[in-house]
């Protein structure tokens, strides 16, 4: 790959966390803080992100993958979704809030799989080449969450303005990017154009075993996102989410590990090590506090890396390996709605009935008792997943590696 490429990969990448980034983990404290909002009401709204990432395979197969270059139709989703935020901005319903924020991430949640798509197709060998890529995504993530925290922004609708300008700039950026033009060819199958043909990809049994772990490992991961920084912030830690951007450094070192680790250890036992780590995390959050077991909560901040990586990123490569050279965009999306989509969807849901539950009548939260259900939930997922490979599927996965 040529270094100017590279480059505007590189900056491809980073300008498109720094618009999730900046709103994302974010969300509840806003809703909860300026919107008046309840759990359920927060709850919905991130699902409404992975309903929209439901959407977005079929948009993609249909679009990116057939008609258009992905680059201009990554362009022109983030100006319509700068259009959108615009009028988001001016929500003060938490009701009226969730339409228009899904109506904004039905515009977002394409990008992700286009971003990755266009990538890819610049690379001989993604495994080697795509971490230095999208680790300027996790570097991007850190720097405008602390910005955010440097200027307690949090709470504040400025972080939808971050993302509507940003989003301004990536959209004019993307028609400058290398020409990704469309895969497949004019006699296509409706189910080709609506990229159904990457869901064939789940015959293979590995690749069966991979989704679905991740999609039921997503469902406690929507506690973290949804929840965590209030929880931060009741727990007594200052600059909360200053602090959470440790999360993404040791994101960083564990995404640079992966080639490695990928090669020698293979998908299983990258899988295994990441749901140990979610067990581990979920305790510290529901056990740590601002004083002497603070230790307990930079433990649980810490191991995002280990937790993000070793599902998403590992999965984009895995899925990219496995898919065909004419559904590499529509694959992606596949990953994404299983994922982002699915297991996010129900765990977005949940997670906001539980934070309804054990909310005391005074308003405050009982957050060790909500922290224990995500833990759960992930120590369940090992115990399956360990038996199912035991079982059925260890020679098929490792021989996949």
């Amino acid at each position: 790959m040529k270094a100017s490429i590279r480059i505007q990969l590189m900056l491809m990448m980073f300008l498109q966390f720094v618009i999730w980034g900046a709103w994302y983990g974010q969300m509840s404290k806003y809703m909860v803080t300026q919107l008046g909002a309840t759990g359920q009401q927060v709850g919905n709204a991130y699902a409404a992100f992975s309903i929209a990432m439901i959407i977005a395979p079929f948009f993609i197969g249909l679009i990116a993958d057939r008609f258009f270059a992905a680059q201009k139709v990554l362009g022109s989703l983030n100006i319509l979704g700068a259009i959108v935020l615009y009028f988001l901005i001016q929500t003060k319903d938490p009701d009226v809030f969730f339409w228009m924020i899904l109506l904004y991430c039905i515009t977002y949640a394409p990008t992700l799989a286009l971003g990755n798509s266009i990538a890819m197709q610049q690379m001989v060998s993604s495994e080697k080449e795509f971490p230095a890529i999208r680790v300027m995504g996790t570097i991007a993530w850190i720097v405008v969450t602390n910005f955010v925290g440097f200027y307690d922004l949090g709470d504040k609708v400025t972080i939808f303005e971050i993302s509507m300008y940003v989003s301004l700039m990536l959209g004019l950026f993307a028609f400058l990017l290398p020409n990704t033009p469309p895969k497949a060819d004019k006699n296509t199958s409706l189910g080709q154009i609506l990229g159904l043909d990457a869901f064939r990809l789940m015959k293979d049994r590995s690749f069966l075993i991979f989704v679905i772990s991740s999609v039921l490992i997503c469902i406690p991961l929507s506690f973290y996102y949804a929840w965590a920084n209030p929880s931060l912030t009741d727990a007594g830690m200052t600059n909360v989410e200053n602090k959470m951007s440790l999360g993404q450094a040791s994101e960083i070192i564990f995404m640079l590990l992966i080639p490695v680790i990928y090669a020698r250890f293979g998908v299983k036992w990258m899988l295994i090590v990441a749901l140990l780590a979610w067990i581990l995390r979920f305790i510290g959050f529901g056990f740590g506090d601002a004083g002497s077991s603070e230790w307990l909560l930079y433990l649980a901040i810490v191991l995002h890396g280990v937790c993000y990586d070793f599902f998403f990123v590992t999965g984009q490569i895995y899925t990219d390996n496995k898919a065909g050279e004419k559904i590499k965009s529509a694959a992606q999306g596949l990953i994404y709605l299983a994922t982002y989509g699915v297991g996010m969807g129900i765990g977005s849901w949940v997670s906001g009935l539980v934070a309804d539950l054990y909310t005391l009548p005074d308003g405050t939260k009982d957050w060790t008792s909500i922290w224990l259900v995500p833990a759960g939930i992930s120590f369940v997922v090992l115990i399956l997943f360990i038996f199912f490979f035991k079982n059925n599927g260890n020679k098929q996965v490792e021989t996949a590696q």
